[in-house]
């Protein structure tokens, strides 16, 4: 069973608050599963990059695992027609779509794509700083494609609008590979230590070194640090050594190292 099916099987059986907060670009619907009750502390999103589909497998245990405070809500599939791309091939695709995309992607090999459908990288469409990154693009493909104007992708857009609604106070992105947590998107002195502390209560547990992306804009994560002013994290799972796509064979692994990360942020925030 893929990630796709996994995800939708899972959202069907959950007796816990669930939510459709959106549809792609090719209609399929956008699930949120919320764990614990209370005030809502924070967002854990995945898959937001095609090829990353494996992350949408360790949303789906940290749901298992649950939270100690508030509640948290896991959208643990974000970008499902690029999942479904890079996992099913281009027949996952509606006919008319078939040709541009082939020709959007170089091959009819669609393992490492990224973007949505639409060849739209959603996580360099959010309004933050947008279309000023060094590696962004301006025509459609596989990746880095910034669209063609702020939250123009359905996908980036349901989550930009069920973030506004829900006003977490941390948000989480998990992506692959590296191993290592990026934290930081322009703070100032005070909010950059307050976010710190979080940030490093994430490497204590998961053993990941923080990093600073210094070139990347338009991402969820910088949009929530920017304009929402709250923390907010991306840690990329798995060894650098691991070639794209991760499979469901680094799983364990990724697992061991970052199962209670959402846990323990929710002791202390």
């Amino acid at each position: 069973m893929g990630a796709f099916e996994e995800v939708n099987k899972f959202f069907e059986k959950y007796r816990g608050g669930k939510h459709i907060y959106g549809y792609s670009e090719l209609g399929r619907p956008l699930y949120a599963l919320r764990v614990g009750t209370g005030e809502t502390v924070g967002i854990s999103q995945y898959s937001i990059h095609a090829r990353e589909w494996v992350t949408a497998l360790l949303g789906l245990e940290h749901v298992r695992r649950g939270v100690k405070g508030g509640s948290v809500w896991f959208l643990p599939l974000t970008n499902p027609d690029g999942v479904l791309l890079a996992t099913e091939g281009i027949d996952s695709a509606p006919q008319e779509l078939r040709k541009s995309l082939v020709r959007m992607n170089g091959c009819e090999n669609f393992t490492l794509w990224k973007a949505n459908a639409m060849g739209v990288d959603l996580n360099v469409n959010f309004p933050a700083r947008w279309g000023t990154g060094r590696e962004n693009r301006f025509t459609a493909g596989p990746e880095s494609y910034v669209g063609t104007f702020p939250l123009c992708a359905k996908e980036s857009r349901a989550l930009y609008d069920f973030t506004m609604r829900v006003r977490p106070r941390f948000t989480v992105s998990w992506h692959t590979k590296g191993e290592e947590i990026y934290w930081s998107f322009h703070q100032p002195p005070l909010r950059r230590a307050r976010d710190k502390k979080l940030a490093h209560i994430l490497q204590k547990t998961t053993g990941y070194p923080l990093r600073e992306a210094k070139f990347s804009v338009g991402g969820y994560k910088d949009w929530c640090i920017e304009t929402l002013k709250i923390p907010a994290f991306t840690v990329e799972v798995g060894p650098s050594s691991f070639r794209h796509p991760l499979g469901e064979d680094a799983l364990d692994g990724i697992l061991r190292k970052n199962i209670d990360a959402i846990l323990r942020l929710t002791e202390v925030i």
